[in-house]
């Protein structure tokens, strides 16, 4: 098994990467693989619901969405890890996170995902809700911890000053092994996902 980290700070070795560190070590441990997937510094296209999407993903090719995808496919669950920008995640991630949701849903379907906030300050909760309802329109059982995901540091490096933040993503991390096995486990006896209903889409104005 294999989990999917999505580091959304275009600082390849900064405070995100640091936090997602914490849980591929502790997953590790617990006998799932991981690999983090750096969003890097190049801009990304937001979603534009021009409807254009293929088996590959998203119609537009020239940023990293669709490799993004294809490691998707593969992987059992995923963790996004954003930095705080005035409050919110970074614009990046979440033009990522629009694109391969809207155009590859089902890549994500069913498997275990968290959402983990990096901040100097403030603004990390908010953060997280605002990943976190991805999972929620897809199908997604939201992974938990012993306290909000998040961690706080401004230089790189300085998360891991922050003792609870990363004992908050060990102990994520030991969740997400946990959740993994037990839909493994129930898998190998026979119990699949549910089936959902699909196709009723209500439109209020008239």
């Amino acid at each position: 098994m294999k989990v999917l980290m999505l580091n959304g700070s275009p600082k390849a070795q900064g405070n995100t990467n640091r936090a997602l560190t914490e849980i591929g070590e502790q997953l590790k441990k617990e006998g799932i693989d991981y690999e983090i997937f750096q969003i890097g510094a190049q801009p990304i296209r937001d979603c534009i619901g021009c409807g254009q999407c293929t088996e590959a993903g998203c119609v537009f090719t020239d940023d990293v969405v669709n490799a993004f995808v294809q490691k998707a496919r593969e992987a059992d669950g995923f963790i996004f890890g954003t930095p705080v920008y005035y409050a919110h995640p970074s614009g990046r991630i979440q033009s990522l996170l629009d694109r391969a949701f809207y155009a590859s849903g089902a890549a994500f379907a069913f498997k275990p995902a968290a959402a983990v906030a990096v901040a100097r300050r403030a603004g990390t909760t908010a953060s997280v809700d605002v990943l976190q309802k991805y999972f929620g329109i897809n199908n997604m059982p939201t992974v938990p911890s012993t306290y909000w995901n998040v961690a706080h540091g401004r230089v790189p490096g300085e998360a891991e000053q922050d003792l609870e933040g990363m004992q908050t993503m060990r102990n994520l991390a030991r969740n997400m092994a946990w959740m993994l096995k037990c839909i493994e486990a129930g898998r190998k006896a026979g119990i699949e996902h549910p089936d959902v209903e699909k196709g009723t889409r209500t439109n209020f104005i008239r």
